[in-house]
């Protein structure tokens, strides 16, 4: 899919990319998929969140940004929000497991700083990826007697892969050349609500009240975040 777009666009648009951006890249999906094999859904999102919003402020921090006032509140809305979707029914999860999903955060967050720099997002995410498959088949190889494929689940790993990542990664590219540490970090925070409404739409899940009162107060909070104007100048 990357390849067709990056077609569409026509030249100059090469896949470029780096070898530390594809490194992240495989590190995050490795990770996460491997530490789902042994953690709840709530569980794994809060540790994965957890792990991106402390690098990314961190690295924020260290560059120089700072929140203040009504962007302080609203990152604390937001993320209280987010843990009062997630946390209820969730478990303690198994050490290892949490350590991988912690890395896995880690791993994210370094790809998505790595983007602010990218001059063409799609060519960028092009070249990240292809530099990204020999390394996943690499990590493939110890685990390859447990392969087994049925084509609901092909189709789905495809649509999967060239949708929801490869033009969704693309995308978060191009946002987050103009947005600040903070604001990315605290944007992303998002992902869990909306993923929980589409269920309601598209799934036929129930809307209840934790679910309403939660995401207006992740969706909310993101809101004032970006509302503080300080932080737009700072997309370093």
């Amino acid at each position: 899919m990357l390849w067709v777009l990056l077609a569409i666009k026509g030249a100059p648009s090469r896949p470029s990319g780096t070898w530390l951006g594809a490194f992240t890249l495989f590190a995050y999906a490795f990770a996460f998929s491997y530490a789902y094999l042994n953690l709840e859904t709530g569980t794994g999102a809060l540790l994965l969140f957890g792990a991106v919003q402390l690098t990314m402020l961190g690295y924020g921090y260290c560059k120089g940004e700072r929140m203040q006032g009504v962007a302080i509140a609203g990152l604390l809305l937001a993320i209280g929000g987010l843990v009062a979707l997630l946390l209820p029914g969730t478990s303690a999860p198994a050490l290892g497991s949490a350590g991988i999903m912690l890395l896995s955060g880690v791993a994210w967050a370094g790809y998505s700083l790595i983007g602010k720099q990218s001059n063409d997002p799609l060519a960028s995410t092009t070249g990240n990826f292809l530099r990204a498959v020999p390394m996943m088949f690499l990590a493939s190889i110890p685990f390859v007697n447990d392969f087994s494929i049925d084509l609901l689940g092909a189709l789905c790993a495809i649509a999967s892969g060239t949708i929801a990542s490869g033009v969704g990664y693309a995308i978060w590219y191009a946002a987050i050349r103009s947005l600040s540490s903070f604001r990315a970090a605290t944007i992303q925070l998002s992902v869990p609500v909306l993923a929980s409404l589409a269920g309601v739409l598209i799934l036929g899940e129930h809307l209840t009240v934790r679910l309403a009162l939660t995401s207006l107060a992740v969706l909310g909070g993101i809101g004032l975040v970006l509302s503080d104007k300080r932080l737009a100048n700072a997309t370093n």
